[in-house]
């Protein structure tokens, strides 16, 4: 997807960021200075979530000489974390950095566009999002919020939470007060868990204090960052609801539609570029630090079988019952799940047999 990107950017502008410093006075001479401000639902302390949108704002600039400036602010600085999407649509930014699960809360439908329980790796979703029409799909239905969304960051798959004490069946769910965000909540509900959406840089007191029982955030590196192995000794994966997890870039269509084509294509460019980043330090960070966890006394335990099986039962519930009374969900949810069925035929096929093979042969 990057390398599709730029070769469109340099098509259309003549301007590749990696050759932003030689090209960019051109752009400098004939554009406009433009002052953006980008609110992130993610603390400053997250240099991997956070750190993607500073990056994104930098290559911006590089490439336009300076001309197109973005001021990254971090959740709650200006705008509260799970009000990004409201702070773009309503254009009191211009910029939103953020993922769509938060906002499940307006419509199940946002989630797919940042991860869907038992869902797409992130292969799948890049090649939905490319090729496969999911994005075309997402805009559609972002139209109705006064937003177009760009992707812009992905964490890979992400690990099933800490709890304060083994979770080995169902019954172990019951009454468990677990911080998780979008449609996981939903469906743990029919398995007896009461869900708690609380912002990343909340976690830690609410699990030190009590409040809740259990909480999950993104993979290792950050895990370490925000503390909770110290609070929480029970480390638990698959994250069985986070295959992958894209994070978006939310632009005030108004706004969008005013930026010169040629800043639309150095931000579309510089967000696949973030795209890249992120992931690649994720798959870099989280090897290190899972290390580092376990070392320290962090107990790696695997969801059970009969707990995985019972989560996908009721995942494929909730699909169900939210197509049957949300057209604006079925309308995706069709096209994603045949997209989803087709590749997990060829992935099986050529990926699994060598990813096994390989997990087999490590030392």
């Amino acid at each position: 997807m990057t390398v599709m990107r730029r070769r469109s950017f340099i098509t259309a502008s003549g301007v590749g960021l990696a050759g932003a410093a030689l090209a960019a006075p051109a752009v400098a001479q004939t554009q406009p200075e433009i002052k953006w401000r980008l609110a992130s639902s993610f603390p400053k302390s997250l240099d991997t979530l956070y750190g993607a949108a500073e990056f994104l704002s930098k290559r911006v600039s590089e490439a336009t000489d300076d001309k197109f400036q973005i001021r990254v602010f971090a959740g709650n600085e200006i705008v509260p974390a799970f009000q990004v999407l409201d702070a773009v649509q309503n254009n009191t930014v211009e910029l939103g950095q953020t993922a769509s699960y938060y906002y499940v809360g307006k419509d199940p439908t946002f989630s797919f566009d940042c991860t869907m329980p038992f869902g797409m790796n992130y292969r799948q979703m890049n090649a939905w999002m490319t090729h496969g029409g999911g994005l075309q799909l997402l805009r559609d239905f972002f139209k109705d919020y006064n937003i177009y969304n760009i992707p812009a960051g992905n964490t890979g798959a992400q690990m099933g939470g800490w709890f304060r004490k083994e979770i080995k069946t169902v019954e172990d769910l019951k009454g468990l007060k677990f911080r998780i965000a979008g449609l996981a909540g939903a469906i743990l509900q029919k398995l007896g868990v009461v869900p708690q959406q609380i912002p990343g840089g909340d976690i830690y007191p609410s699990l030190e204090k009590g409040t809740i029982d259990a909480a999950e955030w993104v993979g290792p590196y950050d895990d370490e960052k925000l503390g909770f192995y110290k609070v929480a000794k029970y480390y638990y994966y698959p994250g069985w609801w986070e295959g992958q997890a894209s994070t978006s870039l939310y632009v005030n269509i108004g706004q969008w539609e005013k930026l010169p084509k040629s800043y639309q294509a150095i931000l579309t460019a510089a967000c696949g570029e973030t795209n890249s980043w992120m992931l690649g330090k994720y798959d870099t960070d989280n090897v290190a630090a899972l290390r580092r966890l376990i070392a320290g006394g962090a107990q790696l335990r695997p969801f059970s079988k009969e707990i995985l099986d019972a989560a996908y039962k009721a995942a494929q519930e909730f699909y169900a019952e939210t197509s049957a009374k949300n057209s604006k969900w079925k309308a995706i949810y069709d096209p994603w799940k045949k997209f989803l069925e087709d590749e997990l035929q060829w992935f099986q096929v050529a990926e699994l047999q060598f990813d096994s093979y390989m997990s087999s042969k490590k030392s």
